[in-house]
C-alpha cells in the first residue's frame, strides 16, 4: 500500500518550531514536534537542533513526500530563528539560500504555507517579542532548475506552496483514470483539443487565451491519452509542453517520465545530424547538461530554428502515426515547443492551423 507523506512547507515549519522550542526552554534537542495541519495533526522528526547565539538557534528536518515521485526527498530543510523585541509583526518569515523570491523579491511563501506558520508559531510567541524565521533549503538552487518555477515568477530557488500539508500518493492507474476522465467530458462537445503537459503548459495556454473549454491535462500519459482522443473521434490535438519532455515523442518515447526514459539529448544530438550539423555541434549538445542548455547551445550555434522545426515535424508526424496504429483513427496532431521560462521557441505548421481552428470556434477566447 503507498505510504502518505506531508508536503515541503510542513517539514519548514517543524523545523522553525523546533528551533523556537529550543530557544525558549533552552532544552536538549526535541525529536519529534506536533504540527497543526489545519486540518489534522502531525509529528515530524527533528534532525538536528542548535543554539547559534543567546537569541537564535537552528533547526533541521529531512523532507518525506512519502511514495510520490517527489525530487524533495530527503532533501534538508533548515530553519533559522531569532528572538528580538516586537516589532511591527509578531511573525517574520524570510527566504534564505535555495528558498525562491517572487519576482518582487518576496519570499515564495504561499497561502497555505503562510497560514500553518501563524498557527504552529504564534501561540508560541510572547507578546513583547517577535520571532524572525529564515528557511533556507541547501538544495533548493539545484533542485529548481529541474523545475518550472521560473516560468510562475519562481526565482533561485523552491517554493513553499500548496494547499494541504499531506501529500498523498496516487497510483499511476488512478492518475491514468483521472486524465481519461477529463478528456473523455471535453471531446463530447469540442473536437479539437490542446494537450497540456504539466502545470507549466496550462500557464502557457492561458497566456495565448487559448479556452479552458479545450484543454486537456495529460501528465505524462502523452502516448495513451492520443490514442484515447482518436477513440473518442477528437479531430485534431494540439500539443502545449516543455521542450525537455515533449521532444521524446521525436524519438518514439510516449510516456515523458524520466522515471520510465529520459533521451532527450540524444534526441536533440540526432535531429543536429539530421538537419546537416557537424559531429562537433551534436556532441556539444550532448555535453549540455540539460534540455535548455541544449538549446542555448544550438542558439549560439545558429541551428536551433532548423533543429528544433525539425524535431516538430518529427514528434507531429510521430504522433500522428501512433494513433493510427493503436486506435486506427486519423487524428491531426500539432506541437508547441516552449523553454523553462514559458517562452515558445518552436511551433510547426500544423500548430498555427489548429490555433485558427479554434480561433473561428471561440472568436471571444482568442
Amino acid at each position: 500500500m503507498a505510504r502518505t507523506g506531508y508536503t515541503l512547507p510542513v517539514f519548514a515549519v517543524a523545523a522553525a518550531k523546533a528551533a523556537l522550542v529550543h530557544l525558549q526552554n533552552n532544552t536538549d534537542q526535541p525529536q519529534l514536534i506536533v504540527l497543526d495541519l489545519l486540518p489534522g495533526s502531525a509529528e515530524i522528526p527533528i534532525h538536528q537542533v542548535a543554539t547559534l547565539e543567546a537569541n537564535s538557534a537552528l533547526a533541521i528536518t529531512l523532507s518525506d513526500p512519502g511514495d510520490n515521485l517527489d525530487l524533495t526527498r530527503n532533501t534538508p530543510v533548515w530553519a533559522w530563528v531569532k528572538i528580538s523585541h516586537r516589532q511591527d509583526q509578531p511573525l517574520v518569515l524570510e527566504a534564505g539560500m535555495g528558498l525562491g523570491k517572487t519576482v518582487i523579491g518576496e519570499a515564495a511563501i504561499y497561502n497555505y504555507a503562510r497560514r500553518l506558520f501563524e498557527a504552529n508559531l504564534l501561540p508560541l510567541i510572547p507578546v513583547d517579542q517577535t520571532a524572525t524565521v529564515q528557511i533556507i533549503l541547501p538544495a533548493g538552487r539545484q533542485l529548481a532548475q529541474r523545475t518550472s518555477n521560473e516560468a510562475f515568477g519562481i526565482l533561485e530557488g523552491l517554493a513553499l506552496l500548496g494547499t494541504s500539508g499531506i501529500s498523498q500518493p496516487m497510483s499511476a492507474a488512478d492518475h491514468l483514470e483521472e486524465f481519461r476522465t477529463g478528456l473523455h467530458e471535453k471531446v463530447k462537445n469540442h473536437p479539437n483539443l490542446v494537450f497540456c503537459i504539466g502545470s507549466n503548459g496550462q500557464q502557457v495556454a492561458q497566456r495565448l487565451s487559448i479556452p479552458e473549454e479545450v484543454i486537456v491535462s495529460t501528465g505524462n500519459w502523452l502516448g495513451a491519452l492520443l490514442v484515447e482522443a482518436g477513440l473518442y473521434n477528437a479531430q485534431s490535438v494540439l500539443l502545449l509542453g516543455y521542450q525537455g519532455k515533449l521532444i521524446k515523442l521525436a524519438g518514439g518515447i510516449f510516456n515523458t517520465s524520466s522515471h520510465l526514459a529520459d533521451a532527450k539529448l540524444e534526441i536533440i544530438a540526432a535531429a543536429v545530424v539530421e538537419v546537416g550539423g557537424d559531429i562537433h555541434s551534436a556532441q556539444a549538445v550532448l555535453q549540455a547538461q540539460t534540455a535548455d542548455a541544449a538549446h542555448k547551445t544550438l542558439i549560439e550555434l545558429g541551428l536551433a530554428d532548423i533543429v528544433f522545426r525539425k524535431l516538430a515535424e518529427k514528434m507531429s508526424q510521430k504522433a500522428e502515426n501512433y494513433v493510427k496504429k493503436y486506435a486506427d483513427a486519423v487524428l491531426k496532431v500539432g506541437v508547441i515547443l516552449f523553454d523553462r521560462k514559458g517562452q515558445i521557441i518552436c511551433q510547426d505548421a500544423q500548430a498555427m492551423e489548429q490555433i485558427n481552428l479554434l480561433s473561428a470556434s471561440h472568436p471571444e477566447k482568442l
